[in-house]
């Protein structure tokens, strides 16, 4: 039997937790999931297969974020699989990153207190690359702009965009509120994107993901006229698009699993051409000569790292080069001899990290990226001026 508080029903377990019968951590987490379903109108909680919590780079939250995590670590446990977004250095290899002592001290205080509350220190924007990988229509709680965009939109599960506290409080109770893209009626398209040039590169996917999320907002867009793509430019695709837009779902005719079962007659229509590819590229540029090349926003996946290391095979990168992702991605790199071989090409390998939320101000001041993501996000988090092309152009 459910019961009502304010305009939310919950069921008997739900109301104990709020009401501190499980502690107060849990009590305190449950009520700002009551009070963020109030605010959206959730008739209700549901249950979560798996979370994903943001907010973990020492860059990011500062000393009041540290603060607040190893308060709720005295207490509560996480209950659901729950993975961590990346943190603001290698945990491993950050002296050899070039990051500062006290810096990094900060850093694995914060994975600590999420290692008590039992959370994978998975350090990752893309977690279905890492052992976190829902099924369609599984209900998550995600926080990560990207990892949101590709669940929703190239799994077909479904989550909100959470934001760090919200997506914790669900790995602590285990639900979450019932609203937003949990919903199939809010899964519709609201614009109909007609391609009208060729795709050839990840940056390309991103660079329209870029145009079309400025455009529509944190609106639903549905992509008429890409003939393939693979999931790494999918992944381009969506991350850009959340970046400049946050839109938190899309729709390729044809490739995504949602794509036959939503209506597009009467939706609005824009294009995306030759012009507007090279006008977003133009956007994203504002350096000329980086001082090192940083792959992996969202984080590189094994696909990506071996393009990268036959793209230079048998020969040196002209400048020095760092490719980000998680840590099960670089094991598996280092056991098939990439990790080697991209050394030996002159790059470097990092994991848990990505070029967003670590400090790379302290290193380097023109970065070069084929993620419009990373080139929106880094002029203003990282002082950095930008070079932004796609991948064979950057390791020429």
């Amino acid at each position: 039997m459910a019961c009502i508080i304010a305009t939310m029903y919950l069921t008997k377990e739900q109301e104990a937790m709020l009401d501190g019968e499980h502690g107060s951590i849990i009590a305190r987490m449950m009520r700002l999931l009551v009070r963020l379903g109030d605010i959206y109108n959730a008739e209700k909680m549901i249950k979560v297969a798996s979370v994903q919590v943001a907010g973990v780079s020492y860059k990011s939250i500062g000393d009041p974020g540290l603060e607040f995590l190893q308060d709720i670590a005295k207490e509560a446990r996480v209950r659901v699989l729950t993975f961590l977004n990346p943190a603001g250095m290698d945990l491993e290899k950050w002296k050899e990153m070039g990051i500062d002592e006290s810096f990094a001290k900060k850093q694995l205080a914060i994975i600590e207190a999420f290692r008590k509350m039992c959370i994978i220190i998975s350090a990752t924007c893309t977690p279905y690359l890492a052992g976190n990988l829902p099924h369609y229509k599984q209900h998550i709680a995600w926080s990560e702009s990207s990892a949101v965009s590709f669940a929703n939109s190239v799994i077909g599960a479904r989550t909100n965009r959470e934001g760090g506290p919200s997506a914790l409080a669900a790995a602590i109770t285990g639900f979450t509120p019932y609203y937003g893209l949990h919903l199939d009626e809010n899964r519709q398209p609201d614009y109909v994107i007609e391609v009208k040039t060729e795709l050839k590169h990840n940056s390309d996917f991103a660079a329209m993901g870029y145009y079309i999320g400025k455009a529509i907002k944190n609106k639903i867009p549905y992509f008429k006229g890409i003939k393939e793509a693979d999931t790494d430019q999918l992944k381009a695709l969506g991350a850009a698009a959340a970046a400049s837009g946050a839109v938190a779902l899309y729709h390729v005719d044809g490739i995504t699993p949602e794509s036959d079962k939503v209506g597009i007659d009467g939706l609005e229509k824009i294009e995306f051409g030759k012009d507007e590819l090279k006008e977003t590229y133009e956007m994203l540029n504002n350096g000329e000569e980086p001082d090192i090349v940083i792959f992996g926003c969202p984080h590189a996946s094994i696909a990506e790292i071996f393009k990268i290391a036959k793209i230079l095979e048998g020969r040196k990168a002209k400048r020095p080069f760092w490719i980000v992702t998680s840590r099960a991605t670089k094991e598996m790199a280092r056991k098939i001899g990439l990790e080697e071989a991209i050394e030996k090409a002159g790059g470097k390998i990092y994991a848990d990290t990505c070029m967003v939320v670590s400090p790379i101000e302290n290193l380097f001041k023109t970065t070069g990226v084929n993620s419009a993501k990373a080139a929106h996000y880094l002029p203003g988090f990282c002082k950095q001026k930008v070079v932004f092309n796609n991948m064979e152009a950057l390791l020429k």
